[in-house]
């Protein structure tokens, strides 16, 4: 173990990647500490230093900890993900918080409970990654899809029976992204697409009728709310209530926000006291009105950056494993915020999906921050050869140029 940190190149070490992910959980604790007033304010503000104080030391030390070792026993992480999500089902085990969904295990540790769907993302990159490695000569035949089919429904069906849609669209966004760059031929993806798109598009409207047996009863009310927005009927204006107090909360930011003209102002007198989970899902709304527009691009141009710097290292990776394992990772992290922020802006139906290091939650956080963890490690590996990094999307239909996956410490 001493001699691989040894062989580490330790100038490559990624220490702008650390400093912008402390200063979105920075602006984040700050955040929540207005977010949650006099009463709240501080418990969400400590909450979020310490996972911040917690994943550091996660980032620490998976990031010298080699991913090949990691993902030696990506079958074992596979199996466990896939049962602990399982069983958020099982009473006694699992609980919803109140929110008709089962999406947590209530631990044995005072009131603290984990959501095992976010461990479960990160799992899902390694374990499609090591896939990838092992049916990379096999990218132009259809056999290749069965593969990704086969491993990818087991942690789809396991998160969307919860039910928990969006965190099953980042599985199934994650998939196609690793896919796409891993290099299937594009004589299986133009049939794929030929198929898969009527079927896409039926789906979408079958979605949207009552009874469909795809969503369950709530979801199918939040598609059916967003589809009818200007509706005066009672049931439909109470559930766009909480999308059109964000929406109303980010207009009322202007372009510097409210902290800077009032300073910080506890309850009733900010628009976003009307949001419901503004401490977790709709945090944007909270950024927004207090940082105004200004603040909302300073924030966007972090995620940003950290999105462009985890493509770089998937870039500049040193073999196929490597790259698959940092495309993953920026992947999750372009599609949740993406996602978070349409939701909160009400330009998506809503969905329970947190914004990465800014959202309150632990679970969430330590995805996170195992992700960062495991980019900077890819980025600090050895180099194997002469010849530079991949290029982020190429047919790897030429082994003999390709680098060896080491899986020895």
């Amino acid at each position: 173990m001493l001699n691989r940190l040894k062989q580490y190149d330790w100038r490559n070490f990624n220490y702008s990647l650390v400093i912008i992910v402390i200063i979105l959980c920075m602006i984040s604790a700050f955040t929540l500490k207005l977010a949650g007033g006099v009463e709240k304010g501080a418990g969400y503000m400590r909450g979020q230093l310490i996972g911040m104080i917690l994943g550091l030391f996660i980032v620490a030390f998976l990031s010298v900890l080699d991913y090949h070792f990691i993902c030696r026993f990506v079958a074992v992480y596979f199996f466990l993900g896939i049962m602990l999500v399982l069983m958020t089902k099982i009473p006694g085990i699992g609980t919803d918080l109140d929110t008709g969904s089962s999406r947590w295990i209530r631990l044995p540790v005072g009131s603290i409970t984990f959501q095992p769907s976010e461990l479960l993302k990160i799992i899902f990159i390694l374990t499609m990654a090591v896939l990838f490695c092992k049916i990379r000569k096999q990218l132009d035949q259809f056999k290749a899809v069965v593969w990704i089919v086969l491993l990818t429904l087991p942690a789809f069906g396991a998160i969307v029976i919860q039910p928990d849609l969006s965190s099953s669209l980042v599985i199934l966004f994650v998939m196609a992204v690793m896919t796409f760059v891993a290099g299937l031929s594009y004589r299986v993806i133009v049939p794929i697409i030929s198929v898969g798109l009527p079927i896409t598009l039926i789906l979408y409207w079958y979605v949207q009728q009552p009874g469909n047996l795809l969503l369950q009863g709530y979801q199918y009310d939040r598609v059916f709310a967003f589809k009818n927005q200007d509706s005066t009927v009672k049931r439909i204006v109470d559930l766009n209530r909480q999308q059109k107090s964000s929406v109303n909360a980010i207009a009322e930011g202007g372009l510097y926000g409210k902290f800077l003209k009032d300073g910080a102002r506890a309850g009733s007198s900010r628009a976003y006291s009307s949001v419901s989970i503004r401490e977790s899902d709709f945090i944007w709304s909270v950024i927004s009105e207090e940082f105004g527009f200004l603040g909302c691009c300073l924030v966007l141009l972090l995620f940003g950056i950290l999105i462009f710097k985890c493509f770089r290292v998937a870039r500049k990776a040193q073999d196929f494993l490597g790259m698959l394992i940092a495309v993953g990772v920026s992947a999750m992290f372009m599609f949740q915020v993406f996602s978070n922020i349409c939701v909160v802006t009400f330009l998506f139906p809503n969905t329970g999906l947190p914004l990465p290091f800014l959202s309150n939650g632990l679970s969430s956080m330590m995805s996170s921050m195992i992700g960062i963890g495991l980019v900077i490690n890819i980025g600090i590996q050895p180099a194997k050869t002469k010849k530079g990094g991949f290029t982020m999307r190429k047919a790897y239909s030429d082994m003999d140029n390709d680098v060896d996956i080491d899986f020895s410490l």
